[in-house]
């Protein structure tokens, strides 16, 4: 044990670490906490750093996976009780989170997302073996309802010793701040970002006779689906040449089905599915508009990556989305169905002239 203390104090004395990422949400399954952890892990292990990854078991995924550059991510046998999270006792996670910190001489644990409860239960043995801590929250939580008021408390504990702590927007710090009852000289903001050549534009990908919405989106109640299944039918029924390309699957996809065959618009809207994230660009660049629903984000990576791909953004006025794009690039709309389609026709009508401009250009090009 001293010889693993010598060496972690080395590595630290030498300005690299060795680094493990704890979340229960990692690949195979997909979302913006995931993509977050694999590029950060990416650029640390690009720096220089040694980075392992500790997340719950998916399927028959279980044991030491090996990813680009060397990434090395520990799949742990630990039981899943809703959402991808796994149940917090401290106890059975112990002898295991302690395995891989002790194996790998760890010297910083970076615990992810507040709905994740190996992220909490990484936080206190980590404490406990007298190693640096950093929590990154990735979502808003409320404080009137049962699940918010537990999950703070829990956040409150978890949280009281940690080194440091980042949030993806300022109205994420003040929600976490808030929560946690924690001093806001130990909170930084570091807004998400995109690599933009990963998510670039290619006008020849899209079908300018035709409107085209794209929503890439977990089909939760969280991401707005309900009013999705309301704005559909809706604008489809005014503008005959209007599409949906939906990407994305979850519990409310049943709702867009519904929609789709009471209105009668299986030609119209394409229900996508589950999206690997190296296919998400191949489905934006062949939109025109790109919608989301969020009732709740701290950040909406979404947006970005839509924006990247040259559309134009229509979104929900939630939490920390103001601070993400500038006004020329998004439409920003309260989160019911009469503001998103009031949105939705101020762009819709923009692009038309634009089409109808280039068609005259291209009709008359002298």
């Amino acid at each position: 044990m001293g010889q693993r203390r010598r060496g972690a104090a080395r590595a630290a004395g030498s300005g690299r670490h060795r680094i493990c990422m704890v979340s229960d949400f990692f690949y195979p399954n997909m979302g913006g906490v995931e993509s977050h952890i694999y590029q950060l892990s990416q650029c640390l292990v690009e720096q220089g750093h040694k980075v392992v990854i500790a997340t719950h078991a998916y399927g028959d995924r279980r044991g030491v996976r090996y990813l680009t550059r060397g990434l090395k991510v520990y799949y742990l046998p630990l039981q899943v009780m809703y959402n991808q999270s796994t149940s917090t006792t401290c106890f059975h996670s112990l002898p295991l989170l302690r395995c891989v910190f002790v194996r790998e001489r760890i010297t910083v644990v970076h615990a992810h997302s507040s709905f994740s409860a190996m992220a909490h239960d990484a936080l206190f043995h980590a404490k406990t073996m007298g190693l640096n801590t950093v929590f990154t929250d990735h979502s808003l939580f409320g404080f009137a309802d049962v699940s918010s008021v537990l999950t703070n408390k829990l956040l409150t504990v978890s949280l009281c010793d940690t080194n440091h702590i980042i949030c993806v927007s300022y109205t994420s710090k003040e929600n976490t701040v808030l929560r946690a009852g924690l001093d806001p000289e130990i909170v930084s903001v570091i807004p998400n970002a995109v690599d933009p050549t990963e998510f670039t534009p290619d006008p020849g990908r899209r079908d300018d006779s035709k409107i085209t919405v794209v929503v890439v989106s977990r089909l939760v109640y969280r991401k707005g689906i309900d009013l999705l299944g309301g704005i559909i039918p809706e604008l489809c029924a005014k503008h005959p040449d209007l599409c949906f390309l939906i990407g994305g699957e979850g519990p409310k996809r049943i709702v867009l089905e519904e929609v789709r065959e009471k209105y009668q618009l299986h030609d119209r809207v394409r229900l996508l599915g589950a999206l690997d994230h190296k296919d998400v660009r191949d489905v934006l660049v062949q939109g025109h508009i790109f919608l989301n629903t969020s009732l709740t984000e701290a950040f909406c990576m979404a947006i970005v990556e839509g924006a990247s791909c040259g559309l134009q953004v229509v979104s929900t006025c939630v939490g920390g989305i103001p601070e993400v794009l500038p006004d020329e690039m998004v439409t920003l709309c309260e989160p019911t169905v009469r503001s998103l389609c009031d949105g939705l026709e101020i762009v819709i009508a923009r692009k038309h002239s634009h089409l109808d401009a280039v068609v005259l250009e291209t009709k008359n090009p002298f």
